[in-house]
């Protein structure tokens, strides 16, 4: 098992290093090339977007490097590029600023990209029909989202559809590889249940037999309760949990003062919203850095 997963995410960290491109974009957000303009939400969008369209579209990021998208709050401008875009990318019911300036501008020229997706409930949320939006955590996901992007893609710009149709297999392709290295690095694993700082590990969990305990629900600028915080203690303590997550964009204050309490140690697990400033990383291999922490805080063989 240890060289499979050792040949898989070799195979992977291959992929990734000749597939990262991202389109066009300057940081000012305006188009550099003659092509569409796809405007997207948050960072596994753009990604998506880039990995499909390359060279050939523009991509506007909403969320800047370093900032957290469940807090985004649109300027003037950025609703005029959501108005003036050929594809706008979101997931409803993840950012309200933007599903309101969608609704307002762009109901003619977007995508959810959650639509034709399985969705997960909510665990923590108070409306029962409430869903889990992180579904890009789980790469078949990613996978389908670029299909979705490359479809819609081609119906703005038909003449590049052979192009899109290539970078969609392109990209299928690699979230497959991505997936079989999850599937064989976290077969064998001591411990199922990973503490995590919020809920936004769902579909990697359902994906690869764990099941996330979280200490604040879906967003994590939510203060947990005490009684939150009780619960999540005598889990560690009951299950011998030995790891507790915490993530780059969110303070790690209460994950860490959790560790401290039950004796765990702490570890980043990025739940891949969006991208620290100046961070050369990208969906891949920050998905194989949290292949790795996972391995090592679940115990897995």
């Amino acid at each position: 098992m240890k060289s499979l997963w050792t040949a898989l995410t070799a195979s992977a960290l291959a992929l990734t290093a000749c597939a990262s491109g991202q389109g066009s974009l300057t940081e000012s957000g305006v188009p550099t090339v003659s092509g569409p303009t796809v405007v997207a939400a948050f960072y596994p969008l753009a990604y998506a977007a880039g990995r499909i369209g390359g060279d050939r579209i523009n991509v506007i990021g909403l969320t800047p490097p370093g900032g957290e998208p469940h807090d985004l709050e649109l300027s003037a401008a950025q609703v005029a590029q959501i108005a003036s875009a050929d594809l706008v990318l979101y997931v409803k019911g993840y950012q309200p600023a933007v599903d309101e300036a969608v609704a307002q501008q762009a109901a003619d020229h977007s995508l959810d990209v959650s639509a034709d997706l399985a969705l997960l409930p909510a665990a923590s949320a108070a409306d029962d029909s409430a869903t889990d939006p992180h579904v890009w955590l789980n790469p078949l996901n990613m996978a389908a989202i670029g299909s979705a992007v490359a479809s819609r893609l081609s119906t703005v710009d038909p003449a590049n559809t052979k192009a899109f149709t290539a970078n969609d297999q392109s990209l299928t392709a690699s979230m497959s590889t991505l997936n079989d290295t999850y599937v064989a690095g976290l077969a064998n694993c001591r411990s199922t249940q990973m503490v995590v700082s919020h809920e936004a590990f769902a579909y990697l969990g359902a994906a690869y037999g764990l099941r996330q305990v979280g200490i604040s629900g879906l967003s994590p600028d939510a203060e947990p309760s005490p009684s939150r915080i009780k619960d999540v203690a005598e889990i560690v303590a009951r299950e011998g949990i030995s790891t507790i997550y915490y993530e780059t964009l969110v303070d790690p204050k209460v994950a860490r003062t959790l560790a401290d309490e039950t004796g765990a140690v702490t570890a980043v697990l990025d739940p891949i919203e969006g991208l620290m400033a100046d961070s050369t990383q990208t969906y891949e291999t920050i998905m194989a850095q949290n292949l790795a922490t996972l391995r090592a805080g679940q115990g897995c063989a």
